[in-house]
């Protein structure tokens, strides 16, 4: 505080809470878990408040594979996050706030619910909040630990595993802005996203929009566009791995070779999961990428992700990480759906097969067929788990198909008289 901590929530407790999700959606905040959808929209979608409780959960889970940008706010900065998640509760008349926590960070539970016993000693919540009373109740924010399960970094699984019951996410509508936690109107929001609220509303929306990659001249407001700094978390064999804060549109290479200080002696670049393996991967070709949240439309993924580049070297098989990945969405699948549950299973098996050298040209057609299948077309699956595994998959073989063809060029043929028939 003596830092101008809290100041941010100071002008948002003399605002109007229309005029602080004005200024959020003015910013054009786009969430920084991994959709990139505009916070403040989705902070506009709550019905009117009738009295009852409303809820924010802050989705802290952070399990996709090599993601660690939350947990750098979580252990170094937790007063930012606490701030910008009471802004969000003034702006959005809600009463109380759960911090999902991922079941793994252990310190990092210790140090945020130190600093939540701090808030609540400088009176941001509890009885006496500075922010005042919210539907007749004094605002509350608890932290809640998940159990490992990757699946409960989906909003509604989260849910689910708030209330106490298995993390299996929900049929939508109703989205949880009308029917969330417990049934009632509930915001969710990354970590990083309740983050960047504090400088937002600090520094104005116009700020915030010189920030990133604007949209292109001339090009109408409709048009999405990154504006504003995000944190990437580079891992890999490369000089400096670790978090680092950059404009939205920066360049993979630049992050590479600037910040992380290039690969480690004896490495070359060969490809990278730009943003958790769910958005797919990167080539050399691709290396000079803008690392902007609608990546995934000028390079054949599903988008930015939580923009934590795992960078693989030269040396890696391509088809030994598409069936480590394959392992990884079959073992974390929830099983309610039918794509999901068998699709991956399959995967698995194939990748498995091709990788051993068993496999056949075949092999590879049904691998992208089945692939396709989860995640091509809407509605099959109740998640976005399929989703990331179809991307995933697909995007690993379609690049580097050379590795896969050579993985199948000496297929093993059995002739019917050397099985007895």
């Amino acid at each position: 505080m003596k830092r101008r901590g809290y100041a941010a929530l100071e002008q948002a407790i003399s605002m109007p809470p229309k005029d602080i999700v004005a200024v959020v959606k003015d910013a054009e905040l786009r969430g920084r878990g991994g959709a990139g959808f505009p916070a403040g929209m989705k902070w506009s979608f709550l019905p009117p408040p009738d009295g009852e409780p409303r809820y924010l959960a802050i989705n802290a889970d952070e399990s996709e594979p090599a993601t660690f940008k939350d947990q750098v706010l979580i252990d170094l900065d937790p007063h930012l996050v606490i701030e910008g998640i009471a802004i969000c509760m003034k702006a959005c008349q809600l009463d109380t706030a759960y911090f999902y926590i991922r079941g793994e960070y252990h310190h990092h539970r210790e140090t945020f619910e130190n600093a939540i016993q701090e808030a609540y000693d400088n009176q941001v919540f509890g009885e006496g909040s500075r922010i005042g009373k919210v539907n007749d109740r004094w605002p509350n924010l608890y932290l809640q630990r998940g159990a490992g399960a990757y699946i409960c970094g989906e909003e509604t699984a989260l849910l689910e595993s708030l209330e106490g019951k298995r993390g299996w996410p929900r049929i939508k509508p109703p989205f949880p802005a009308v029917a969330g936690a417990f049934g009632r109107p509930t915001i969710i929001n990354n970590v990083e996203t309740l983050a960047m609220v504090v400088p937002v509303l600090t520094n104005g929306a116009d700020w915030f929009k010189s920030l990133g990659k604007g949209r292109p001249d001339g090009a109408p407001p409709n048009v999405p566009a990154s504006f504003g700094p995000k944190l990437f978390g580079i891992s890999g064999p490369v000089q400096r791995p670790g978090v680092y804060e950059e404009n939205l549109g920066v360049t993979l290479k630049t992050l590479v070779e600037d910040y992380a200080g290039g690969m480690i002696p004896g490495k070359q670049f060969k490809a990278a999961f730009h943003g958790g393996i769910s958005m797919g991967v990167l080539s050399a070709e691709e290396f000079e990428a803008e690392m902007d949240i609608d990546i995934g439309k000028k390079y054949n993924n599903l988008g930015l992700g939580t923009a934590c580049p795992t960078i693989i070297p030269h040396d890696t098989s391509m088809v030994a990480m598409a069936r480590n990945t394959a392992r990884f969405y079959s073992h974390e699948s929830c099983g309610q759906c039918t794509p999901c549950r068998e699709g991956g299973n399959w995967l698995y098996k194939m990748l498995t097969r091709i990788e051993a050298g068993d496999g056949t040209m075949k092999d590879l057609d049904l691998l992208l067929e089945i692939a396709s299948s989860m995640g091509s077309m809407p509605g099959t699956t109740i998640c976005g788990l399929a989703d990331g595994a179809n991307w995933a998959v697909r995007t690993i073989v379609n690049k580097f198909w050379s590795e896969f063809e050579d993985a199948v060029s000496k297929e093993r043929f059995v002739s019917l008289a050397q099985v007895g028939a």
